[in-house]
């Protein structure tokens, strides 16, 4: 066992043979541990972010039933999602040399100013409870991570499903600014200005919204966009002056969600991006464009200021009619493009039948990509999968791959999407890790492009008479 952990924490160099166009699924990541208290071996929940030519995933390692995980593990390309090298946060559980009893909830991001990669992450304790937001950096380039820092302690209540952004934009007036929201019966921010170091005081949007799953983005200008759930419906809040306050939210749409067949543990949940020109952009499952709430599309909405959306759009994966189930989007948007000529691209799972049962449902991989800032969208692709959720993790809300994907651009056209996959179990043990995929979303794609559609009076109705009910979701 300890020579495994050395070999992990020194680096384990995997090596992707296919092309930049290819949709073959590449492994990244597995799981070391073999403590009796979580299952082995499983991967779930990546968050991806890129710079250059560099991408680091994050995500849980040894999930446990009830909540968190055995470590955190990470994945890192300096070659554009050619070549990795993976290994294990240190210092984070018991499990790895640390003090927590568990771990989870990665997300990461990357400090231009300070040339520092971070991994933030949710500290449990047992019984399952929230008890610190930390953050992992690393100052070689996602090589080698050091001992967290503790972000923010919770103050009494359950913390939960904490975010990290950092401020990219040489032109920004907050540039080098870091960001972390987290959960804390409400909405919390807290900002660092010296490269996750040390971070500031936690502060609430103006009203003290509850909500979860707050994803920051920054704009050029350093406006900071934090879109998320809120009962039953997007809403987003920002900052306009650096993290030194935050205004109330406001509405981005209402939700209407068809229930995932199987018991697969999803939600809502967005995903969000910005572009060049500082256009932010929201995903999330709905089925509002389906007769019945048959099933879900991806559908996004969009806002140049974080205050004032678009109206809520269908992304054309397929036909209304298909009866395909998509759920849990990862978004991506090049930094370098914007507007009508913004290159997006989108990891996502999907059941191509929707009304399936816990034993005949077949979990996919799939992805496709706009080369206008959303109008259209190229052929969808499968990339992994099928699935049997008897292969994946199981949990207290249900099997999981996670409450999220990832999607990340490397350059203009390169896209890399980072997701759980799974085989069939062996000897008793699960065999779920992190894999990757890659895509030039400028190579030709056979089949026709297909136009956004936008959501008009009907679909509106269809939406209220939908909209799912104020749920509690714990995404530890």
């Amino acid at each position: 066992m300890r020579s495994l952990l050395s070999a992990i924490l020194l680096g384990l160099t995997i090596v992707s043979t296919v092309s930049a166009a290819s949709v073959i699924a590449t492994p990244i990541s597995s799981d070391p541990y073999t403590n009796a208290s979580s299952q082995h071996k499983t991967q779930v929940e990546p968050d991806s972010f890129a710079f250059g030519n560099t991408i680091v995933g994050t995500f849980q390692t040894g999930r446990f039933f009830d909540g968190g995980a055995s470590n955190i593990g990470w994945a890192t390309s300096t070659d554009a999602g050619r070549h990795w090298t993976t290994g294990m946060l240190p210092g984070t559980t018991i499990f790895q040399g640390g003090s927590w009893a568990r771990i989870s909830d990665p997300a990461v991001a990357y400090d231009r100013e300070h040339d520092v990669w971070m991994i933030s992450t949710l500290a449990l304790t047992e019984p399952v409870f929230g008890a610190a937001v930390l953050t992992s950096r690393s100052t070689d380039g996602g090589l080698t991570w050091q001992s967290p820092v503790t972000t923010a302690t919770s103050q009494g209540t359950d913390l939960d499903k904490n975010w990290i952004a950092c401020d990219t934009w040489p032109s920004s007036p907050h540039y080098g600014n870091c960001y972390t929201e987290w959960d804390d019966s409400r909405l919390t921010m807290s900002t660092s200005t010296d490269g996750g170091l040390t971070w500031g005081p936690p502060l609430m949007p103006s009203g003290t919204p509850s909500g979860i799953g707050g994803q920051p983005v920054v704009q050029p200008n350093g406006n900071v966009v934090v879109p998320y759930e809120g009962g039953t419906g997007i809403r987003a809040f920002r900052s306009t002056d650096g993290g030194a306050t935050w205004a109330a939210p406001s509405a981005v749409a209402s939700i209407s969600e068809h229930n995932v067949a199987g018991g697969l543990r999803t939600s809502p949940l967005p995903s969000a991006e910005v572009d060049g020109a500082g256009r932010v952009y929201v995903v999330w499952q709905d089925c509002r464009f389906r007769s019945g709430c048959s099933a879900n599309d991806i559908v996004m909405s969009t806002s140049t200021d974080g205050v004032t959306w678009s109206a809520v759009t269908r992304i054309p994966i397929d036909a209304t009619t298909s009866g395909v189930d998509h759920f849990i989007p990862g978004l991506a948007a090049a930094r370098s493009t914007s507007g009508n000529s913004a290159h997006l691209a989108l990891g996502y799972y999907y059941y191509p039948v929707s009304g399936c049962g816990s034993s005949t449902c077949q979990l996919t991989v799939g992805f496709a990509s706009s080369l206008d800032g959303g109008a259209t969208w190229g052929p969808p692709q499968r990339v992994a999968g099928p699935m049997m959720l008897s292969w994946i993790s199981n949990t207290n809300q249900g099997r999981m791959v996670g409450d999220y994907m990832s999607t990340s651009f490397v350059g203009n056209n390169i896209a890399i999407s980072v997701f759980s996959t799974a085989k069939a179990p062996d000897a008793g043990s699960f065999r779920q890790r992190m894999a990757a995929a890659r895509f030039d979303v400028t190579a030709p794609i056979g089949g026709a492009w297909a136009r956004a559609r936008k959501e008009n009076s009907a679909v509106r109705r269809r939406a209220r008479l939908f909209r799912s009910r104020t749920r509690v979701f714990s995404a530890n």
